[in-house]
């Protein structure tokens, strides 16, 4: 049997944190709410461990995700939207988030609206969130909105956790290549240096030149870890100015590979928001501008922020976007297509569906190639110290001989 945390509300609208123990995750919701509970979280016992460990730290995406979807379960169950957020701060298991909520009740029992109460936080909710809670506010669907939100959250964490997993064992295998390699020239090569130093000139052209790098790191291994770190440093000054940001932006886009999924995921993003405003009843224009915000490349923002003008001018976006020639024939042609049949909502939905399912695909295939690459390295890197010490070692035998 299992232990499963669980946050619920009860028939009183009563909030209620618990343990659980059942065979599955399923059996325990069904028993839950058999129970007349209304079931806001569910988690297994590792992850109710780590959000307990989390309590002390500020609000994240994460508990952004919980909140959302913890508020669309109650505004359903039918508790207004005062209550609904006192029970959100009595559940809260991080204080800053539960200090947050109080604010915004304080804000919504003062008479403004929830999406009003959001703006002192825009920096933690975003804008594209605060306009989809205008949204439900102005069509009076505030549960189904934060649904649709939720799934939104929920699309964009996914897609980003599986780029930033992906660079993760890349990134692992790196590292580890090059510390072997120190540590073959650091440790291993000076063990047989005193051998060596008996050879003089007739060591083979390799083993000097292993030896060589060996003494080169032994004496100034001070100054590469210096120059490491400055260029480190540099390297992310240079990134924070607009001209260094922009060369790299443009360099991952045109990077075999790479800049296909870079351009992929950025679009993705951008379609993905632009298509849930436009469905919730913001205006295309207002729509845009918050899209624009989600995309991280300033190169392709700067070639996007040409759609409010062209629009503002009575221009289509599809035509806007050709006359970049930035953007796909693909992006161009399902722009036109929701622009002509009225349903453009729909089709950057489907855009966004598409470049998910490309960045995956693309990711795996990175990673494919990338995997046996950095392998191979690391082998040859090795095996070309091994090689000249023992090439070192034979010449050695020979010259006793």
């Amino acid at each position: 049997m299992a232990v499963f945390y669980y946050r619920a509300v009860g028939r009183d609208g009563k909030p209620i944190d618990g343990t659980l123990e059942a065979s599955g995750m399923e059996l325990a919701s069904r028993q839950l709410r058999a129970r007349g509970l209304t079931l806001l979280s569910l988690k297994s016992e590792a992850e109710g461990a780590a959000l307990a460990r989390s309590r002390g730290r500020a609000p994240n995406r994460q508990d952004v995700l919980a909140m959302t979807s913890e508020l669309a379960v109650l505004l359903r169950a039918g508790l207004p939207l005062d209550r609904s957020l006192k029970v959100l701060i009595d559940m809260s298991a991080v204080p800053s988030m539960g200090a947050l909520l109080g604010d915004i009740l304080k804000s919504v029992k003062d008479g403004k609206a929830l999406s009003v109460s959001l703006e002192p936080y825009v920096d933690l909710f975003g804008r594209f969130y605060i306009s989809m809670v205008r949204s439900g506010e102005a069509s009076g669907e505030m549960s189904n909105v934060l649904d649709r939100l939720v799934a939104h959250l929920e699309e964009a964490k996914a897609n980003r956790d599986t780029v930033v997993s992906a660079l993760v064992y890349p990134a692992i295998l790196l590292v580890v290549a090059t510390a072997s390699v120190f540590m073959m020239l650091g440790l291993v090569v000076p063990q047989f240096q005193e051998l060596f130093d008996d050879m003089g000139d007739g060591l083979p052209l390799l083993t000097e030149m292993v030896i060589g790098a060996a003494d080169f790191l032994k004496a100034w291994f001070w100054l590469l870890a210096l120059v490491l770190v400055g260029a480190v440093l540099w390297f992310r000054r240079w990134l924070r100015s607009d001209k260094g940001r922009r060369s790299w932006h443009q360099r991952l886009l045109r990077a075999p590979v790479v800049g296909t999924i870079v351009f992929e995921f950025e679009m993705a993003r951008f379609a993905r928001t632009l298509g849930t405003l436009l469905s919730n009843g913001v205006p295309l224009l207002r729509a845009i501008d918050i899209a624009l915000e989600t995309v991280g490349n300033t190169v392709l923002r700067t070639a996007l922020s040409a759609l409010s003008p062209a629009v503002k001018a009575g221009q289509r976006m599809s035509v806007a976007l050709a006359e970049t020639r930035m953007f796909t024939p693909l992006v161009i042609q399902m722009t036109r297509v929701g622009e002509e049949s009225g349903a453009l909502d729909k089709m950057m939905l489907e855009l966004a569906k598409v470049f998910d399912d490309h960045v995956s695909t693309g990711v795996k295939r990175g990673l494919t190639l990338q995997e046996p690459a950095l392998i191979l390295g690391m082998g040859l890197n090795n095996g070309y110290i091994i090689v000249a010490i023992i090439l070192g070692i034979t010449s050695v035998n020979n010259l006793a001989l």
